[in-house]
């Protein structure tokens, strides 16, 4: 039994919570989830077939060549090198050691990253992720601030899915006790390595995740909130619930979404 609690942080009910919300934690399918929804978002990248090899190098070693074109017992690495005239004489390329040359062993697009989970044991995935969000210890061992909440899970009634204004849902958010939880939400550090110089210089911190049953306005009243997301049930997927592979996210829904959730089948 949860309390269901209004916009205004008032009592307003209560609801029982069904089997979903009761499953056995499984760290192991959470895991092998999470990892599997990450390499099937991996792009396929590789270099060009030809890079270091567009050039008319090659390598004169043959025994039954003249003296003055093969290349061996004349001190000379035996590589592959340009033959002809001009400045570049004799200059070594295509190899991997020569300047401007082939990479040794280059990544190719044609490497498939892409994982497979069994449908049932991605079901059993989610159901564990679900019950791990309302387990209040795994919640604060992910490091979220939930002194101040006012009960785990948090079932909101259905009026905050209608709001529609960011500092709405922001005042709702701290009058529920999220107020530090928010504020550890907004802090965010340089990434240490050459992460830095590809697109994602800062690391940011995962907040609450909001459940709603359709599309309704909080979607886009909220999604400008530090570490806020909002998914739909059928989009739900073990890597919202637990990022990182870490379970017990901080996860806040609605009274309708609750009954949805309930009604699924183990």
């Amino acid at each position: 039994m949860v309390t269901i609690y209004s916009i205004k942080g008032e009592k307003k009910g209560t609801i029982n919570l069904g089997k979903v919300f009761n499953f056995p934690l499984r760290v192991d399918l959470i895991k092998k989830a999470v990892l599997v929804f990450r390499a099937n978002r991996r792009q396929k990248y590789g270099a060009d077939k030809l890079a270091g090899l567009r050039t008319s190098a090659h390598y004169h070693g043959r025994s039954g060549l003249p003296p003055h074109v093969r290349m061996a017992g004349r001190e000379m690495a035996r590589l592959p090198r340009i033959h002809g005239e001009g400045p570049l004489l004799f200059r070594a390329r295509a190899a991997p050691q020569a300047i401007k040359g082939r990479k040794a062993h280059a990544p190719v697009p044609e490497k498939n990253f892409t994982k497979s989970i069994n449908k049932k044991e991605k079901k059993l995935a989610l159901y564990s992720a679900l019950s791990a969000s309302v387990n209040k210890e795994l919640v604060l061992k992910r490091g979220h601030k939930i002194e101040k909440l006012k009960e785990v899970p948090l079932v909101v009634e259905d009026e905050f899915a209608k709001l529609n204004k960011t500092k709405e849902v922001y005042s709702v958010l701290k009058i529920l006790g999220l107020k530090e939880e928010l504020d550890r939400a907004k802090k965010k550090k340089i990434r240490a390595g050459k992460g830095k110089r590809r697109g994602r210089k800062y690391k940011k911190k995962k907040s609450a995740l909001i459940i709603v049953p359709e599309k309704c306005d909080l979607q886009k009243a909220a999604r400008n909130i530090p570490g806020i997301e909002i998914s739909l049930i059928k989009n739900l997927n073990v890597e919202k619930l637990a990022p990182g592979n870490n379970p017990g996210r901080l996860t806040i829904f609605t009274k309708s979404a609750v009954e949805q959730l309930n009604k699924f089948e183990i």
